[in-house]
């Protein structure tokens, strides 16, 4: 059936007033891309060190954040590399000697092995996570090992703290 003009000009003008029930959806793309940009930028700032219970860090104030490197943990009964047990701490911290061979052999053992995926770099890192409870002297002799399996560039983990004052 045939409308007359009246009815056209009147559906016309209802149609005017209908509100636009659709949303502009480029506007929703742009803020979920910039909501994925945003999140994956930040996803890649959290540095998570691996830890044990028996392990307490000695804390700080230090502001630098820790690169990705080779982490030695050394607790009060252990010495670990990537939760591989190396050495006891019993059988090492008597020994007069500043180098700690089990040590130093999985150290050497390790570069060699990071050699092939990448170039040698003269100045290889390494992270060492201490209980607060480890004696200087057993700490000393890690440190010595490192250095003389060529890993230059030594950094101790610790916990974060606020400053007292500030």
């Amino acid at each position: 059936m045939k409308l007359s003009r009246r009815a056209i000009r009147m559906q016309r003008h209802h149609d005017r007033r209908k509100p636009f029930t659709g949303f502009n959806m480029v506007a929703l793309m742009d803020i979920f891309t910039i909501l994925v940009f945003f999140l994956l930028v930040n996803s890649g700032e959290v540095q998570v060190l691996p830890t044990t219970k028996s392990l307490k860090l000695p804390e700080s104030v230090a502001t630098k954040r820790p690169e990705e490197t080779l982490v030695i943990m050394v607790t009060d009964q252990d010495i670990l590399i990537r939760g591989k047990r190396i050495v006891s701490v019993a059988a090492i911290i008597d020994s007069p000697s500043l180098v700690i061979e089990p040590l130093k052999a999985e150290l050497d053992y390790l570069s060699k092995r990071s050699r092939g995926k990448r170039e040698s770099s003269t100045r290889r890192a390494i992270t060492i996570m201490g209980d607060k409870e480890i004696p200087f002297k057993l700490l000393k002799k890690v440190m010595v090992t490192c250095t003389r399996a060529n890993y230059t560039t030594i950094s101790l983990a610790v916990l974060k703290k606020t400053r007292q004052g500030d």
